[in-house]
């Protein structure tokens, strides 16, 4: 049927209104609306070329990673320290804790605990890094100087890492037993040893080594009370 003629008349008006009305927009501002599109574009490029740099950058790294490590496998230590000491101040947290826990590893091994010590410590208390890499340089740090520090302090830095959901369990748990009974209290070190042979995620020899401690607290908890 065709249209009632006042309503195409006012349909033809309602769209030329709103040409007119994009018309005065445009002319308004145009420049605006493409100096935003532009702007636009512009951010996303710099996003892109921000990815790839930093892709870049991430991938160096870790050819410079392996590259020590493939040193450190064939024997030659001297070779890996300069790739180790350029990661020293990587920009992904990463790497740098890998290269400077290495490093460390390398400095225990020669007998200069000090300075093994400081690069687990730096690392232990770099917050950038993720926590399962600080909990393990926190708990190698103590390891080589645990003769040097007081029992109270190994306690107080292990035991956090010393229950039975945590992933350092053995570890932490053996140095907290052992603080205890340096600090003669065989009960507490009895409850360390024991928790740590109920748990199945413990690796053997430190279950068997916790064993074995359970067994010589009792023995000389006995003598204790027979004296």
């Amino acid at each position: 049927m065709t249209p009632n003629t006042d309503e195409a008349f006012l349909r033809e008006v309602d769209e030329e209104l709103r040409r007119d009305q994009i018309a005065g927009v445009w002319t308004s501002h145009g420049r605006l609306i493409v100096g935003a599109i532009v702007a636009g574009l512009l951010i996303f490029a710099a996003v892109l070329g921000w990815r790839y740099w930093n892709n870049s950058r991430a991938e160096a790294q870790a050819v410079k990673l392996q590259s020590a490590f493939d040193a450190l496998a064939a024997g030659d230590a001297a070779k890996a320290k300069a790739p180790l000491a350029e990661l020293d101040d990587a920009s992904a947290p990463g790497y740098r804790a890998i290269a400077r826990m290495t490093e460390a590893n390398q400095l225990a091994q020669a007998g200069k605990t000090k300075d093994a010590v400081a690069k687990f410590a730096a690392v232990a208390a770099d917050t950038s890094i993720g926590k399962p890499l600080r909990d393990y340089a926190l708990v190698r740090q103590t390891n080589i100087e645990f003769d040097s520090l007081a029992p109270q302090t190994v306690i107080d830095r292990m035991r956090p890492l010393a229950t039975k959901d945590s992933a350092w369990l053995g570890s932490a748990g053996e140095m907290v037993a052992m603080a205890y009974l340096r600090l003669n209290k065989p009960d507490q070190a009895r409850a360390m040893f024991k928790t740590i042979t109920e748990s199945e995620n413990v690796p053997d020899s430190i279950r068997q080594r916790a064993v074995q401690g359970v067994d010589a607290v009792d023995v000389g908890t006995t003598d204790q009370k027979g004296k």
